[in-house]
């Protein structure tokens, strides 16, 4: 598959950085995926049908603002419905994941490596190609995985709108 390249697609303290893949909009069907639990097990949008879907997509689990997200949307989904579902997908590996997780008690979110093929990132538009990371970015998916909120933060440095995305993800349960 030949995916489209963006030179100045994100930057960090200026910066530019290439990542590739096509941004999504709101409207798009999202992309199936394939990535792995910490524990090694395969996840597509098929184990989460017919459920909302925050997908939080991160460089690695480790970096201050990723965790702070990651940490963050893990409070806001006691919350949630229980037709809300947040993912967290990260670069990093499964193993870095599973430590992290245990290390900071994550257990509301569910954290996913695409770190075997980088195809996730490629499919959703946010693959930092000189890095080998995931754009920071929030894609909020109907039942039927439309995309009804998403947010590409352009500067490595800046944080994403929880709230926004919690807000479309809730707005979706009524819809």
């Amino acid at each position: 598959m030949t995916y489209e390249v963006r030179p100045n697609g994100v930057t960090q303290k200026g910066n530019p950085y290439t990542v590739r893949g096509s941004l999504l909009k709101v409207g798009d069907t999202a992309p199936d995926f394939t990535v792995i639990t910490p524990t090694g097990d395969p996840r597509t949008l098929v184990n989460y049908a017919g459920k909302i879907k925050i997908i939080s997509s991160v460089a690695s689990l480790s970096g201050r603002i990723c965790n702070a997200q990651t940490r963050q949307f893990n409070q806001e989904a006691a919350n949630l419905s229980e037709n809300i579902v947040v993912l967290t997908v990260s670069s990093d590996t499964p193993d870095e994941q599973q430590n992290w997780c245990e290390a900071a008690g994550i257990d509301r979110v569910e954290v996913l490596s695409c770190s075997a093929d980088m195809r996730f990132s490629d499919d959703y538009g946010v693959h930092i190609v000189d890095l080998g990371m995931n754009q920071r970015s929030i894609f909020v998916l109907d039942s039927n995985n439309k995309v009804v909120y998403v947010e590409y933060v352009p500067e490595i440095a800046m944080e994403a709108n929880l709230d926004a995305a919690l807000a479309a993800a809730q707005l979706a349960l009524t819809l």
